[in-house]
Order: structure tokens, then sequence, then C-alpha cells
């Protein structure tokens, strides 16, 4: 085969597989945006259900979900962050990349799919995910009882190098089994990439990032991840025609989670127990104060607005290690990673209550490690 055959055959063979990976990438996204929005609006099976996430939720409420006069409900803030803790880990960044980056000019685009263990038997996760409504009624289940082991979250993902060691990537992804949608950003710095030559070729590639994930689809919680990793890679050419590069990292993670407002008693209408007239304020008929609280009717009582409460804010830090490995022929590239704790979820910090994760995944049996892996498939140009 001549130069010019081999060019014409290569160009052809980037062409049909730069094809095949971008009807892949749309076909994704297609199903991504059709998951999410074209079905019929209904709960899934892990969505949030934080209103039974109460410390007292059998006797400050009825069995039909009605409040019971004098009691208020207590938010479980401890159960609250083993939540944020358990969906945290499953929506941070992985930071699937080896330290070279794609260069100037360079992109790579491809779907990456990432599977994360849950503590699927503790009270709080059960308790506090919505279930499998019953199919025959429609009616809503009470608990979880048989959440799934792992967090599954499919992303598209498009690497683009500007030069000078310098790359960002984006990636859009939903979760399976929830309403979330999650999206965020990576910023990368190559410290030393591309000797090969000399003394500098025989240190690894090096890189630092930052990156952030964040979700939407869930009115119950806003969940942000801000990850901060550093990576060691090597590529090693094979026969000539594909290069496998193995990596290994660190990575720092920066939970934050804070609740919607929860009704914990939404058997019960806080305004039609009320009998609602109005703020208390000059003009509102019968109102007793100035503060602003609720003026009800006669025979109304305010009793249920006060179960209407958030939880508290939630700030973990994680660490956990990265081992990668990935193959490139041509422009098509595969890869998988490994992510495993540092500490495991017990050991989490948390700003605001330092000792609450600990107990509360002690209590439940946990004190797991939140094992990861990943597995990627694209084009790189």
């Amino acid at each position: 085969m001549t130069r010019i055959d081999h060019l014409c055959h290569t160009l052809r063979f980037r062409r049909s597989a730069a094809g095949v990976l971008g009807q892949v990438a749309t076909a994704f996204v297609a199903v991504a945006f059709i998951g999410a929005w074209a079905k019929p609006a209904q709960a899934e099976s892990m969505d949030f259900a934080l209103e039974r996430l109460a410390e007292n939720g059998d006797t400050c409420r009825t069995e039909d979900g009605a409040s019971v006069p004098g009691v208020t409900c207590i938010p479980d803030n401890d159960a609250f962050v083993s939540m944020i803790n358990q969906f945290g880990m499953a929506v941070a960044p992985t930071n699937m990349y080896p330290a070279r980056t794609t260069g100037y000019g360079g992109f790579e685009i491809g779907v990456e799919g990432a599977f994360t263990t849950i503590s699927n038997n503790a009270e709080y996760m059960k308790q506090g995910t919505r279930g499998q409504s019953d199919s025959t009624t429609g009616v809503a289940a009470s608990s979880n009882e048989k959440p799934p082991p792992l967090l599954q979250l499919y992303s598209v993902r498009l690497r683009k190098g500007f030069g000078f060691g310098i790359e960002t990537a984006l990636a859009f992804g939903f979760m399976p089994r929830t309403s979330i949608i999650s999206g965020g950003l990576d910023l990368r710095v190559a410290i030393l990439e591309g000797f090969r030559d000399g003394i500098p070729g025989y240190f690894p590639d090096i890189a630092v990032a930052g990156s952030v994930r964040t979700i939407t689809g869930s009115p119950q919680v806003q969940l942000t991840v801000v990850g901060l990793s550093g990576v060691l890679s090597k590529p090693i050419t094979v026969a000539e025609t594909g290069v496998i590069t193995p990596w290994v990292g660190y990575q720092h993670l920066f939970i934050y989670g804070d609740s919607g407002v929860i009704d914990f008693t939404p058997g019960e209408s806080a305004l039609q127990s009320c009998g609602f007239v109005g703020p208390s304020i000059p003009g509102t008929p019968g109102r007793e104060s100035d503060d602003g609280s609720p003026t009800c009717s006669e025979g109304g009582s305010a009793h249920d607005f006060s179960n209407t409460r958030t939880f508290d804010p939630v700030r973990l830090m994680r660490q956990r290690l990265l081992f990668g490995l990935n193959y490139r022929y041509e422009i098509l590239t595969v890869g998988g990673q490994i992510m495993a704790d540092v500490f495991n979820s017990a050991r989490a910090i948390n700003s605001n209550h330092e000792s609450a994760v600990f107990e509360a995944e002690k209590d439940a049996g946990g004190n797991i490690s939140n094992f990861a892996f990943s597995l990627f498939v694209g084009a790189h140009f």
C-alpha cells in the first residue's frame, strides 16, 4: 500500500469513526432529554422523600400525614447528612483523564458511565427515597424497601485543549431511577507533559485540575460537588498503532448540600387548617399582632405552619484515590477508572456537624466506603 493509499484509508477510517461516535453521542443526548422531560411527570424510586426524615415522625403526625396538635416535627439532620454524603459521591466529578491534555486545537467527545456503591440497606436511605408506587392502584409507597446497591450516572463529555497545558471539559448527564440531571465543568493544567527524550523523558506527565458538578430536577435538594485533584500518567506505545496510558491520582472533594422547604405533614394543608385570612399586619381582620405571622379564621389553627421546615446545610469533605487506564487507537479511545476512598464514609468531615456523619453511618450499620468505577468511550481528535 502506498503512502497516499494509506493516508486515504486513514482519513476514511477517521471520518467513519467520527460519524459513529457522533451518532452515539447524539443518541445519548436524545435519550437523556427524552427520559428527563418527555415522559409523564412522576416520582422515580430513588427521588428524595425528605418529609419522612423526622426524628419524631411517629409522634408529630398521624398515619395519613396530618399534624398532631401541640407536637412539631423535628428534621433528622443526621439522616440528611448521610443522604447528601451518599448522593454527593455519586454526583462527584470522576476526573477520568490522563495527565496529558488534548493539546492546542485538540478535542475529545464521548460518553461516560459512573457507578457508585451506596448504603442501600441503611434506614435513612429507605426512608429518604421515594420508593416504587403500587403498579395497580397508583398509591405511593410509604418507604423504599429495595434501594439499588449502585447509583449510576451517565454523561456526555467534551474536552477541549487550548495549548500551554490548559484544557477545559464540559459534562452533562442524568441519573437513572431519579429525576436528577447533572452538569459541570473541569479546568485542567498540565504542569509537565509531552517529554519523551532526555532526562525529562523519564518523568511522568503531571496535571492538576479543578472540577464542579451540580444537579437540577430535585426540588427538595440543592447539591453541588467541587473537586481538586492531581494526576500522574505515562503513555506507552503499543505496536506503533495504539497507546495505553495508565494513571494514578488523588482527589479532594467538597460536598455542599442544602434542602428546600420541606412539608413534614404532607397529609394536611396548613392553609386549610388555619383558614388563612392573611399575615398579621395592619389591615388584616382579626390579627393579634403585627409580626407577619399567619392570621387564622375563627376555630382555625396555625400549628401546621411550624411543620414546614428546612434541614441544616451540609458541608462535607471527602478524599479518594484514582486508578485509571486508557487505550487509544487512531481517534477511538476507551478507558476505565477505579475510585477508592482514602477514608470510609463515616469519617467524612462535616463543618456544620462534625460528628453527624459518623453517628448516622454507625447507627445505620454503614461505615462503608463509596467504592466507584467509571467507563468511557469516545473520539479523540
